[in-house]
């Protein structure tokens, strides 16, 4: 059994009630965060996990609203005396975890800090077998698929190789940063991700990655999304939201 926490489910625009994006992945003693957007640490602290709990960071991208607690998240666990951390992520996230330690040089050290680039393809990652494939958004990045239990898209459009990631999945967390009515790139609205998601075997759709735009307006996404879809078990992530899976 996977169960998924979302930390957060906001996107870069700030919410009161969303921090950004962040997602705990747990089972059968591992645990993996996905993301550490801002806010995501004090989620963290919440858990059961804790921050001293988990060693092992898998990024998407490296937009700053998946990534700016990770320092944060560093020196927490420095503090905590934790053990050490890995970083996990695309290309480029060695150069981007050596740049914010050169800003922040008095981290360095401090704990066995430990990075790896992943890519599209299947590789393991804090015991949890992973499958990637490339997303299609502003800046390079990666979607994973757990096992058959659980796929979560990061920021990317909708398209056909996102769907068939999914296919056969137990739940599918899905970046839906805003309603129909605005006109958007680099991110899915309900109905082409509805679209895309047609004929396609997945239990249960959340949505996530949700900006300001969409609050109230809910209800309209998500029967967007089950009308292009033809018929699909399709829910709004939330803050605090375990699912089982």
């Amino acid at each position: 059994m996977t169960a998924v926490t979302f930390l957060g489910t906001g996107s870069a625009m700030a919410s009161a009630d969303r921090a950004q994006t962040g997602l705990l992945v747990e089972g059968d003693d591992r645990r993996l965060l996905v993301d550490c957007g801002a806010g995501v640490l004090s989620r963290l602290a919440g858990t059961d996990a804790g921050y001293e709990g988990v060693s092992t960071v898998l990024l998407t991208h490296h937009h700053l609203d998946h990534v700016s607690d990770l320092l944060a998240l560093l020196k927490a666990r420095w503090l905590a005396g934790a053990d050490g951390l890995s970083v996990v992520g695309p290309s480029g996230t060695k150069a981007l975890v050596d740049g914010l330690l050169d800003v922040h040089d008095y981290l360095r050290g401090r704990i066995d800090l430990r990075l790896r680039e992943v890519h599209p393809g299947e590789f393991s990652v804090a015991g949890f077998d992973v499958r990637a494939r490339e997303t299609r958004h502003s800046m390079a990045g990666l979607a994973y698929r757990f096992g058959d239990a659980f796929v979560f898209s990061g920021d990317t459009e909708a398209f056909g190789g996102m769907a068939r990631l999914a296919d056969g999945a137990r739940v599918l967390a899905h970046d839906c940063s805003f309603p129909d009515d605005v006109d958007v790139s680099n991110h899915p609205t309900p109905t082409s991700l509805g679209e895309s998601l047609r004929g396609v075997d997945v239990d249960r759709v959340y949505l996530t990655h949700l900006y300001p735009h969409t609050e109230g307006r809910h209800e309209a996404m998500l029967a967007s999304v089950d009308r292009a879809a033809g018929g699909v078990d399709v829910r709004v992530a939330h803050d605090g939201l375990r699912v089982e899976c």
